[in-house]
């Protein structure tokens, strides 16, 4: 394949940041085509910024034999159906996080990828720059890790949005806390398991609670968890209507600490790291964005040339994750 040819579903304003911008800078890459439930909207959104083709209708994307992959940022609760339909269609998928409502449909887009043979890939795109491998690194070299512990926090200043939407997949775990419990993952000795969580659930109508119980969206979510051995971990994520982002990561190790401040956006991170007293590293993150070495490795593993850390297969455990913490703080998971 000598032109990668890529198709957006929606016109979610996350796109110009995680996939048309980097497209002009990763040699065999186009995004080729974009639709969107209104005609209007997608040749307005196409037009804007210079995509040659618009559909009105996310079927019409997916039949065009010119599309050889697709970017879903719909909706949370659109991540699964469409990225199955995508797949169908015989398209690669580089799907937004997080990568389904729950584990059981993340399950069914996994063994709908692997029958497949395409690369299917969530977007968590802090894994691909290289702070965060140099995180990894150090870790391991802090001797046997103790106990990991992060934080997100995401500014939503509009009480409308959609992540605030329980049945749009919505809630602060969904949106800042997969990022989490994927980072604990990376940096853990072996898989985690919940064994507590406490969750700010928002209600929209004050004094009411939700239509079903249970069935409210978090916009805070504490976690602790337990690693095999004995490690452990916590994190918390959360909505605030004002402030700042945040994305910190510090892991404890036999031997001393490292920490990244906003490892999410690695490529503005801040990477320190102290062993028996004495700093071992202080890094700051530079190149190219964690978005643009996203898609340069989902553009090599189509080519047969890269691994993809973020597979389908992966976010199966970190679905299954999120569940079990709603169930532990009360919550009902997304899609149920």
């Amino acid at each position: 394949m000598d032109l990668l040819r890529i198709g957006v579903l929606g016109t979610a304003r996350i796109s110009a940041t995680a996939l048309l911008g980097p497209a002009a800078s990763v040699p065999g890459v186009t995004v080729a085509a974009v639709a969107a439930r209104d005609q209007s909207r997608a040749a307005a959104y196409a037009e804007q910024h210079g995509i040659p083709v618009a559909y009105g209708g996310y079927d019409a994307l997916l039949a065009d034999p010119d599309i050889d992959a697709v970017y879903n940022p719909l909706p949370n609760s659109l991540h699964g159906p469409w990225t199955l339909e995508a797949i169908a269609a015989g398209k690669h998928v580089l799907c937004e996080k997080p990568f389904a409502s729950n584990a059981e449909e993340a399950d069914l887009v996994a063994d709908a990828a692997a029958a497949s043979g395409l690369v299917v890939m969530e977007a968590m795109h802090y894994r691909y720059h290289p702070l965060i491998r140099r995180l990894r690194e150090l870790a391991g070299e802090l001797g046997p890790v103790r106990h990991i512990q992060c934080r997100t926090s995401f500014v939503i200043g509009n009480e409308d949005d959609i992540r605030y939407d329980y049945g749009l997949g919505g809630g602060a775990l969904m949106d800042g806390g997969c990022y989490a419990i994927d980072c604990l993952r990376l940096l853990g000795p072996g898989e985690p398991e919940v064994t507590a969580a406490l969750a700010d659930p928002y209600l929209r109508v004050p004094g009411r609670g939700p239509d079903r119980a249970g069935a409210a969206a978090d916009r805070a979510m504490a976690v602790r968890l337990a690693f095999p051995g004995g490690a452990t971990a916590w994190f918390e994520s959360a909505f605030t209507l004002d402030g700042e982002f945040r994305a910190d990561v510090h892991v404890s190790g036999q031997h001393g600490h490292v920490w990244v401040r906003d490892f999410i956006r690695a490529h503005w991170g801040h990477l320190v790291a102290v062993r028996d007293g004495s700093v071992l590293a202080d890094e700051r993150g530079s190149g190219d964005t964690t978005y643009t070495e996203q898609l340069r490795a989902f553009a090599a593993a189509i080519a047969g040339a890269g691994d993809v850390p973020t597979s389908a297969a992966h976010a199966v455990t970190t679905m299954r994750l999120i569940d079990d913490a709603y169930r532990a703080a009360g919550l009902l998971p997304r899609g149920t």
